[in-house]
């Protein structure tokens, strides 16, 4: 394959053999446009109606050498454009949402003078403790804190569409994600990067607060997730007010010349985040194994002491502290991987097995009480209701009605259709090859989906759909 790294994307693959993410690996699949799946009554179908992709470069029509590892795709509020995070590319493409052309390139890629997206007052909320032992005498070839590329992850919008934050899975030197990465974020008139926030290690899921006020970035790296305040309208008044811990922050000190399996050793492996609607709690998906959900109340009645006893924490005016981390509830959610709260309901993917799974949002926040009492910060909840989809279901989205769910099911290769009024799947289809993104538009007749690169051929694909209903 052409402008792909062959070791990077083996190393992007196999760690996720430990997690149950490719039991069985899928056939390489690669649909044609046109291929549609109905379900029982052809009341609802969908259809892939295009392509972007670099798996063959000799298919011009469809060929975009952008798209290299896409992670996950966002469309803009405004509908009038989407966005791809091409993960092993380090870019954000961005295409017009009409014509599906592209308009722009966001290349994350800084030299020593981009610290000035730091801003002028940065104070640094993570720690360096392997390749920057201070400011003055930088052991990274690269130089200076601002020179690396970021490989972008996932994204969300802020301030009503106007900002895209991307954070990056690692810095390209720090090859076992075990210093700070970083998070980039584009004003989204002129799709630039307009400034550059640091970040635990290894992170991967990021939030929004349903009030608008704070941001969410999940470290898949170490079992912590930071807090930031986004009130001001000013990007450079925006600044971290927590760190909350799971429970153990891993202490990191891996090799710096030999990779290692970060994504099969990382602790809770922490991905799907939500903010509950009245703002009170964030909710984290741990996908390792079965530890459950962690609860962090963003309105506690106490200071959070693990926090302030944390070295990174006291850059910081400790008055701001607003986070307490209550403990996991558990149960039967193993491989948990993304996390949804809509109309009253908590929704999972289950990634090794492919279910999704949903219960009452009231029936599971009636446990917190049991949680903040418990010696072992654990509670056990029974009662999710389950649904069958394709072997490693990743990301979830509903249409925008909230009659469906899409699930991008990696394993299998496919996309699935479930009704939310009976829990059932409508349909599936084959679509290319370890789907892990998926986005749908705010009209509701068009679905993204982002197939990630593999070493066999898979995969470095978004593909198109067009949905009709009756």
């Amino acid at each position: 394959m052409k402008n792909i790294n062959i070791k990077i994307l083996i190393a992007l693959a196999l760690p996720l053999w430990g997690l149950g993410g490719f039991a069985q690996v899928a056939k390489i699949s690669h649909p044609a446009i046109g291929t549609t799946a109905y379900n029982s009554d052809s009341t609802f179908s969908i259809r892939l109606i295009g392509k972007k992709q670099y798996y063959d470069p000799s298919e011009t029509v469809t060929a975009d050498k952008d798209i290299n590892s896409p992670k996950s795709v966002n469309m803009h509020p405004n509908a009038t454009k989407y966005y791809v995070n091409s993960l092993e590319g380090a870019t954000t493409v961005v295409y017009d949402f009409k014509t599906n052309e592209k308009i722009k390139v966001i290349r994350h890629i800084f030299a020593d003078a981009d610290t000035v997206l730091l801003g002028s007052n940065f104070k640094p909320f993570y720690e360096f403790t392997h390749y920057f032992p201070d400011a003055k005498h930088p052991v990274s070839p690269f130089g200076g804190w601002g020179a690396f590329y970021g490989k972008p992850v996932e994204s969300c919008f802020t301030h009503g569409g106007k900002y895209l934050w991307v954070p990056y899975y690692r810095r390209d030197y720090d090859i076992n994600a075990q210093d700070p990465s970083a998070v980039a974020i584009i004003d989204t008139e002129t799709d630039s990067i307009i400034r550059l926030m640091d970040t635990g290690p290894l992170p991967k899921m990021i939030a929004t607060s349903p009030d608008g006020k704070l941001v969410a970035i999940t470290q898949w790296g170490d079992n912590t997730v930071g807090i930031i305040d986004i009130e001001s309208e000013n990007p450079f008044d925006w600044h971290y007010i927590s760190l909350a811990v799971i429970d153990q922050k891993l202490k990191l000190n891996f090799s710096m010349t030999k990779q290692v399996d970060r994504d099969d050793d990382s602790g809770y492996c922490l991905r799907g985040t939500a903010f509950t609607p009245d703002n009170h709690y964030l909710l984290v998906g741990c996908m390792a194994g079965n530890n459950g959900i962690a609860v962090i109340d963003l309105q506690p009645s106490t200071v959070n002491s693990q926090f302030l006893a944390s070295q990174a924490c006291r850059r910081y005016d400790e008055s701001t502290v607003n986070s307490q981390y209550l403990g996991r509830i558990t149960g039967n959610m193993y491989n948990l991987r993304h996390l949804l709260i809509r109309d009253g309901y908590v929704y999972l993917s289950i990634n090794r097995d492919g279910y999704i799974q949903r219960m009452p949002l009231e029936q599971f926040l009636a446990v917190i009480p049991t949680l903040k009492a418990s010696a072992t910060k654990t509670t056990p909840l029974s009662g999710w209701e389950n649904c069958k989809v394709g072997n490693g279901a990743r990301t979830i989205e509903f249409s925008p009605d909230g009659r469906y769910i899409y699930a991008a099911c990696n394993a299998s290769s496919t996309l699935y259709v479930v009704d939310v009024q009976s829990f059932q799947v409508v349909t599936s289809m084959t679509i290319d090859s370890y789907p892990v993104g998926l986005e749908v538009s705010k009209d509701g007749r068009y679905v993204f989906t982002t197939s990630q690169g593999r070493s066999n051929g898979g995969g470095n694909c978004v593909d198109i759909f067009e949905v009709k209903r009756q």
